[in-house]
C-alpha cells in the first residue's frame, strides 16, 4: 500500500508601493497597503476560508485524513492584523492534531544562498512565530521555493530538524523514483521528502486544462493513477492558492479535493504527514545535490529568482547592507530589510516568458520587470540612506 503525502504552501508577501527616486529621503513607508489588503482578502475569500472549511470537514468525516502546511512569517503576520477570522480557521484546522507544521524562513527568504547567519535568524524567529501562534515546535523544515542543495542539509540537521522537503528533480534522481525516502548526503540521518512534481502538477496546473489528456481529472481517476504506483510514498506539494484561486471553483477542484479521502481509501491508499512518513519508511539510498534546485519553472534551478543581472544587483546590494543594518539596532530598520529579502520582489523581476510566463504574471504588481527591478532598487537607496543616518546618531 502505497501511503500519501499532502503539504501545502501558505504565502504571501508584503507587495510594495511604486516608490519613485523622488521619495528618496523623504518618504519611508515602502508598502502597497491597499494591493496587499485586497489580494489578501481575494485569496481568504476564495482559497483559505472555503478550504480550511472542507479540510475540517474532511478530518471529522475521514479521521485517517492527514495534511501538513509550512506558513511564512509574512502571511501569519497579514492575516492576524487584516483577515483573524482566517486566522483562526488555520489555528482550529491544527488544533485536529491532523496537521503538520513545517519551519521555514520568516520572510521567504533566499538568504541560505546570501548569509547563513541571516538564514538562522530568520528560521530561530519562524520558529517562534509557530510556537507563539499553534503552540507547536516543527521538526521538519522546507527552505523557501524548496530551494536545497547538500550544504543547507547539514545546516539544518544541525539546527535539530528530522528531515527536510526538496523537489524530485530528475537531473538529480536520474532514473531514481521520487517515491522514496532518501538520505540528505553529507548528513548524520537527515531524511529528505521528494515532490513527485508530475503528480503534484496534474493538480496545481493542469487540473482545468481542457487540451490535457488527463482532463477532466476526478478524485477516483486520480486514485487510480496513485494506486498503481508500487512505491512507499507520493509527496504532492502545492501552493494552498490552488483550491479556488489558482484552479477557480467553477473548474470543480473543491469537488476534487472533498472526494480525495474516500476515493484514496478505496484503493487503499493511505495519508502520512512528513514525520509519520520518515518514520514509517525506509531510506533506500543518499540524495545528493552539490548544486541549488528549487521547484520553479522548467530548469528547477534558481534562475527564476537570480537569472539576470537585474536581480542580481539588486539583491546582492541588499545583503550587503547586512552588517550597517544590524548595528542600528533599529527594529523598524531591519523588519524593512527582512521584508525586501522576500523571495517574490526577485521573481517580479523575472525576464524568462515562453512556458513558464503566466506562472511569473501571477499577483505581479507591475507592468513589466523592470519597474519591479526600478522600485527596488529607490527603496533599497532610502533604506541605507535611514540606516547611515540611524548609525552616525548611534555614534554620538
Amino acid at each position: 500500500m502505497v501511503d500519501v503525502c499532502f503539504y501545502f504552501q501558505v504565502h504571501q508577501p508584503y507587495r510594495l508601493r511604486h516608490y519613485q527616486i523622488f521619495d528618496i529621503g523623504k518618504n519611508h513607508d515602502y508598502y502597497d497597503e491597499k494591493k496587499n489588503k485586497e489580494i489578501l482578502k481575494r485569496v481568504v475569500n476564495k482559497c483559505y476560508l472555503p478550504t480550511n472549511k472542507l479540510l475540517l470537514e474532511l478530518i471529522e468525516k475521514h479521521p485517517e485524513f492527514k495534511v501538513s502546511f509550512s506558513f511564512s512569517g509574512t502571511i501569519l503576520e497579514q492575516l492576524e492584523e487584516h483577515e483573524p477570522e482566517a486566522f483562526e480557521s488555520f489555528r482550529e484546522l491544527v488544533k485536529t492534531k491532523n496537521v503538520e507544521i513545517l519551519d521555514e524562513t520568516y520572510h521567504h527568504s533566499l538568504s541560505f544562498i546570501y548569509s547563513r547567519n541571516e538564514f538562522k535568524r530568520q528560521v530561530v524567529l519562524h520558529n517562534k512565530k509557530i510556537k507563539s501562534v499553534f503552540k507547536y515546535t516543527p521538526k521538519v523544515f522546507r527552505n523557501t521555493e524548496l530551494i536545497y542543495n547538500n550544504d543547507l542539509a547539514y545546516m539544518i540537521e544541525k539546527m535539530g530538524y528530522k528531515a527536510v522537503l526538496s523537489e524530485g528533480a530528475d537531473k538529480i534522481l536520474g532514473w531514481r523514483s521520487p517515491n522514496f525516502v532518501y538520505k540528505a548526503h553529507g548528513t548524520e540521518n537527515l531524511k529528505v521528502l521528494l515532490k513527485n512534481y508530475r503528480l503534484s502538477d496534474d493538480i496545481a496546473f493542469r487540473f482545468s486544462n481542457p487540451n490535457w489528456p488527463g482532463f477532466p481529472l476526478t478524485a477516483d481517476k486520480y486514485a487510480s493513477w496513485i494506486s498503481e504506483i508500487k512505491e512507499d510514498v507520493v509527496n504532492l506539494f502545492l501552493d494552498y492558492e490552488t483550491f479556488g484561486e489558482h484552479q477557480w471553483p467553477e473548474t470543480g477542484i473543491f469537488e476534487f479535493l472533498k472526494r480525495i479521502p474516500e476515493e484514496f481509501t478505496k484503493k487503499k491508499i493511505g495519508f502520512k504527514t512528513p514525520s509519520e512518513i520518515i518514520k514509517s519508511c525506509k531510506v533506500v539510498g543518499e540524495f545528493n545535490s552539490y548544486n541549488f534546485i528549487s521547484w520553479a519553472d522548467i530548469e528547477r534551478d534558481l534562475s527564476a529568482w537570480l537569472g539576470n543581472e537585474l536581480q542580481q544587483a539588486a539583491i546582492k546590494e541588499l545583503y550587503n547592507m547586512e552588517d550597517e543594518i544590524l548595528k542600528t539596532k533599529d527594529e523598524k530598520l531591519i523588519n524593512d530589510w527582512r521584508r525586501l529579502q522576500t523571495s517574490d520582489h526577485f521573481y517580479y523581476m523575472c525576464i524568462k516568458w515562453f512556458s513558464d510566463g503566466d506562472v511569473h504574471k501571477y499577483f505581479n504588481p507591475y507592468d513589466n520587470p523592470y519597474d519591479a527591478f526600478i522600485t527596488f532598487i529607490n527603496i533599497l537607496n532610502d533604506l541605507r540612506d535611514r540606516t547611515q543616518k540611524a548609525n552616525a546618531q548611534r555614534i554620538k
